[in-house]
């Protein structure tokens, strides 16, 4: 009887199995239906905000729905990122973040997730290369006059930052490091104010994004010496680069990548990095970011594999030299 009772049963069982996933298929086929998520654990105004809602409005074009910026900073990053790390994977929030996604790590003792197993991994968006710059008023004219100037003055030579753990940080820590001068960091609660005492003169040498300073650089109101980039910069073409200085594989860039929930179905994954790629080809994306003094990088980078590589590379890299410089998230 119970036999019986089954083979009458097993027909509809089966049929609402199939019907579910049917439907499940069709979900994602049709994403999205409602507007997606941005998170950028970041204030608004900020470089990783205007990276952002540039490309949210393409992706935007392309899928047809609104893709909504919404800036959730504090904590170095890790409220925002927590807030995605625990979101459903259904990619309707996804984070939008940059290096801090790798150097968190190793600059919190503790953190509510882990930025390489707890992200999927869409691909990375773009690059704001790092330039080495001076008050206005410097005496050392070229690459070459500054770092023997920084050689000889030692712990007198004064670097600003935007603050621990910061990009323009840890490029003073590496040029420190490879230079092995103790230089002396000062830091700051944020790149505004680094950037206005570096052109009060309050002190020698900065080196950050160029999304803060390819204005100051354009004005005269600081000297460029190299950018930290494997090529010159289009922007600075005849600024060399530090590896071209004398410094080999100094390399230090701001970018930026996006993540979605681990466990993000696969079909909607692919469907967000074609529309990245898609955006990061436009030529209004291209312009504005450009005008940013941003490079979005190529389709071959704006993959899951190359972001997840890139990623594992850079919390490796910046886990040693924080380590050693016994540097703490303030």
């Amino acid at each position: 009887m119970k036999f019986r009772h089954w083979k009458a049963i097993a027909p509809v069982a089966l049929s609402l199995v199939f019907t579910g996933l049917s439907s499940v298929s069709s979900a994602q086929q049709r994403y999205p239906t409602r507007p997606i998520t941005f998170i950028v654990p970041a204030s608004a105004g900020g470089p990783s905000d205007a990276v952002a809602r540039i490309i949210a409005e393409a992706m935007t074009r392309s899928l047809g729905q609104q893709v909504i910026v919404e800036n959730a900073g504090g904590a170095g990053g890790s409220i925002g990122s927590s807030r995605v790390a625990r979101a459903k994977p259904d990619g309707y929030t996804l984070l939008l973040w940059h290096i801090a996604h790798a150097t968190a790590p190793a600059l919190y003792e503790k953190l509510p997730y882990n930025v390489l197993t707890d992200f999927e991994p869409i691909g990375r968006v773009a690059d704001a290369p790092m330039t080495l710059i001076s008050r206005s008023d410097h005496p050392a004219k070229t690459i070459g006059d500054l770092l023997a100037w920084i050689r000889e003055k030692k712990a007198d030579a004064t670097y600003g930052h935007a603050g621990a753990g910061t990009s323009s940080h840890l490029c003073g820590v590496l040029l420190s490091n490879t230079l092995n001068v103790p230089m002396t960091g000062i830091p700051y609660k944020g790149t505004g104010p680094a950037m206005n005492d570096l052109i009060g003169k309050q002190f020698d040498v900065m080196c950050d994004q160029t999304t803060n300073t390819t204005g100051p650089i354009k004005s005269g109101r600081v000297l460029a010496y190299a950018a930290a980039t494997p090529n010159r910069l289009p922007t600075f073409p005849d600024l060399p680069t530090l590896s071209e200085a004398g410094l080999p594989g100094f390399e230090v860039s701001a970018w930026h990548g996006l993540w979605a929930p681990k466990g993000t179905p696969k079909e909607v994954a692919e469907k967000l990095v074609s529309t990245l790629q898609e955006a990061l080809k436009d030529p209004k994306v291209v312009d504005k970011l450009s005008g940013l003094g941003v490079v979005p990088v190529s389709a071959e980078l704006a993959t899951p594999t190359a972001l997840r590589s890139h990623h594992e590379a850079e919390v490796a890299k910046w886990g040693t030299v924080i380590k050693a410089a016994g540097i703490k998230a303030e």
